[in-house]
C-alpha cells in the first residue's frame, strides 16, 4: 500500500475549518440529532432515487411520515454527480422538493456528494434489478472508477459541488454537508477497488481536498464533514493521512462504527480530543448488537447524534447482511441486518419500533 499522499492543492489550503467556539455554539442550537440514511424502497441506487424516470416524491413522502413518527429529525441521503450532469436545473428542482417534503415532518437533511463504496461502474439510465438477498447488490461508487481513476477529470465534479451548494448555500433545511464517504474503501468483499494506476486513497485525498475548497469557498451557512472507513483512532500517529485529513478539515465530526456499546464508546473518546460536536453517520448490524437500544444511549448521554443504516426495505436489500455476497441466502435473514420497515409500512420488529419511538419521547414511556 501507497503511504505517501498528494499535497494539499493551492486553491484549497486557505479555507479553514469553523472555530471550535463557532462549530459547538452552532451544535448547541440544534436539537440532539437522530436519523437514518435514506433510500426510498423503490431505489436501488443513488440514481434510481434521483433521476427523473424514477423519482417518486409520494412514496418519499410516505417514508419520510414513518420516520417522523419514530421521532427521526434528520437523514441522511446520497446523491451523484451523474444525475447532476443529465440535467441540472430538474435534478435541482427534485432536490428542493425531497428538502420540501423532509421539512414538512421536521426533518432536516445531510447530503453526500461523493462515495467510495459498492459498484465503481456506475451508469445513468435504467438500473439492474436487485440480485435476489444480496445486501446492496446495486449501489455504485461516485465518482467511479473512470472519473477517480484520471486526476484530470477531476475538475469536472467542480460544477456539481458548487452547483448544488451554492444554490441552497442559505438553506436551513439542509443540516451538515457531508463531502466524501468512506474515501479509501477498498470493497474487498464484493468488487475489489485493487486495480486503480495509484492507491485508490492517494487519488480519493486529491479529490477530498478539491471538493472541500469548492464547498468553501461559497461559505455556506451548513458546516461540513466527511466520514472515515478504517480505524484505529485513538491518535494521530496510528492513523493514515487520509483519515488525519479527514478529522482535522471537518468542521463538524463524523464516524462510522457498526460495533456493540462497548466499541462506539472507545470511538467516542478517541475522538473527543477534537473538541468537536460527532455525529455518527452510520451504526446499526444488528448481529454484531449494535442495536437501537444498545448504541443510542451511548450516543445521547454523549451528546453524538446518529443516524442508523437504512429504513425500508426494499430494492438495496440492506435487511440482508453483508456476508451475502459471498453466502447464498434463499430467504430473508430471520435477523435483519439493517433496516426498521418492511414496504407496506409494518415493523420488522414492533417492539424496536416502540422504544425507538418512547427514546425519542414520541409516546409515553
Amino acid at each position: 500500500m501507497h503511504t505517501s499522499y498528494p499535497h494539499q492543492p493551492n486553491d484549497t489550503h486557505t479555507f479553514l475549518p469553523w472555530s471550535k467556539e463557532r462549530i459547538n455554539s452552532w451544535f448547541l442550537k440544534t436539537p440532539w440529532p437522530v436519523g437514518c440514511n435514506y433510500i426510498p424502497q423503490y431505489a436501488i441506487n443513488q440514481l434510481e432515487m434521483w433521476q427523473a424516470d424514477s423519482f417518486d416524491i409520494n412514496i418519499i413522502d410516505k417514508e419520510l411520515s414513518w420516520a417522523a413518527g419514530v421521532g427521526f429529525n434528520t437523514i441522511r441521503v446520497f446523491l451523484h454527480h451523474l444525475v447532476w450532469q443529465q440535467d441540472k436545473a430538474s435534478f435541482l428542482q427534485r432536490l428542493d422538493q425531497f428538502l420540501s417534503t423532509a421539512n414538512k415532518y421536521d426533518i432536516k437533511t445531510m447530503f453526500v456528494f461523493f462515495d467510495s463504496v459498492w459498484n465503481p461502474y456506475p451508469r445513468a439510465g435504467v438500473q439492474p434489478a436487485p440480485r435476489h438477498h444480496v445486501h446492496n447488490s446495486g449501489w455504485v461508487q461516485c465518482p467511479g472508477y473512470e472519473v477517480l481513476n484520471d486526476v484530470n477529470k477531476y475538475d469536472d465534479l467542480q460544477n456539481y459541488v458548487k452547483g448544488v451548494v451554492q444554490h441552497f448555500k442559505d438553506d436551513e433545511r439542509i443540516f451538515v454537508w457531508d463531502i466524501f464517504n468512506e474515501p479509501d474503501n477498498m470493497n474487498l468483499g464484493s468488487y475489489r477497488d485493487d486495480n486503480y494506476a495509484v492507491h485508490k486513497a492517494e487519488l480519493s485525498m486529491n479529490l477530498l481536498q478539491k471538493a472541500i475548497g469548492w464547498v468553501r469557498s461559497i461559505d455556506p451557512v451548513q458546516p461540513i464533514t466527511m466520514a472515515p472507513w478504517q480505524f484505529d483512532w485513538s491518535c494521530p500517529s496510528l492513523m493514515n493521512p487520509l483519515n488525519n485529513y479527514m478529522f482535522t478539515n471537518s468542521d463538524i465530526i463524523s464516524f462510522h462504527c457498526y460495533e456493540d456499546k462497548t466499541g462506539i464508546l472507545k470511538r467516542i473518546n478517541d475522538l473527543k480530543r477534537y473538541g468537536r460536536p460527532m455525529l455518527c453517520t452510520e451504526y446499526m448490524a444488528r448481529p454484531f448488537n449494535s442495536t437501537f437500544s444498545e448504541i443510542l444511549p451511548v450516543l445521547k448521554e454523549n451528546g453524538v447524534g446518529g443516524y442508523n443504516w437504512g429504513f425500508v426495505a426494499g430494492k438495496s436489500q440492506t435487511h440482508c447482511p453483508w456476508d451475502s455476497w459471498e453466502k447464498v441466502y434463499k430467504d430473508e435473514p430471520e435477523v435483519w441486518f439493517h433496516d426498521v420497515y418492511r414496504q407496506n409500512g409494518e415493523p420488522y420488529d414492533k417492539k424496536e419500533v416502540e422504544y425507538l419511538m418512547q427514546f425519542n419521547n414520541k409516546i409515553s414511556a
